[in-house]
């Protein structure tokens, strides 16, 4: 894994690196300053001074017009800062009590600590988790994760029973929602109806029957189990 320890990146150059790794998907698809800017929510300008301090030290390729993409280091030191996060994430949530709606600002802020000592000794500690608490993949310590196949509950057809693996929203609103109706990671549903006029669905989850809407619905991720 690409040690920091070569080079100091200030707080604001991390931020920008996983926001162009999110944005991308993590690819090697080329970004346009306009996503950079919507994304960090600031001015285009201030996205080009940064893009160029970047490319300067060879975290990203970029050239006017053409868009952004992070060069192998970029991408690795990316991987390191969403692994960092996820297992902060993790660490709060089994460790300390949070509750799944409060640990990603928290991990905004944990994720620039430099020392690798402390994240490796925590990912140990906790077993070496593969996914965060929203069911997101954690990076090896490598940079590597197994993509999970799933599918948005909206997406799937009536019939289909599967194991709710992950959401697309990870707002507190959403997470306190999925809190209140007792819809957990881990759970299982089954699609028992679908309303053609609005796409709400009728679920059976865990022993209880209930309906959610389709913009719920188009936020829970499941792998198919049937």
């Amino acid at each position: 894994m690409y040690s920091y320890k070569y080079f100091w990146m200030t707080l604001s150059e991390e931020d920008y690196i996983k926001a162009i790794y999110h944005l991308g998907k993590g690819e090697s698809t080329a970004i346009s300053t306009n996503a950079i800017s919507e994304q960090m929510e600031t001015k285009p300008s201030s996205v080009t001074d940064m893009v160029r301090k970047l490319s300067d030290k060879g975290l990203i390729n970029y050239k006017k017009y053409k868009g952004v993409s992070l060069t192998e280091i970029g991408k690795k030191t990316a991987l390191g800062l969403v692994r960092k996060h996820r297992l902060w994430e993790v660490f709060l949530v089994d460790k300390l009590d949070f509750s799944w709606d409060e640990v990603h600002e928290v991990a905004e802020q944990l994720e620039h600590i430099k020392s690798e000592k402390l994240i490796d000794q925590m990912d140990k500690l906790l077993g070496f988790p593969q996914v965060d608490p929203h069911g997101d993949p954690i990076p090896s310590k490598n940079g590597e994760f197994k993509k999970a196949i799933k599918k948005l509950l909206n997406e799937v057809p009536v019939g289909t029973q599967g194991i709710c693996v992950g959401v697309r929203d990870s707002s507190a609103p959403f997470l306190k929602f999925l809190d209140k109706n007792n819809i957990a990671l881990g759970d299982s549903i089954s699609v028992i109806d679908r309303e053609e006029f609005d796409g709400s669905l009728h679920i059976k989850i865990k022993e209880n029957d209930i309906h959610i809407s389709n913009q719920i619905a188009s936020n829970l991720y499941l792998t198919i189990t049937e």
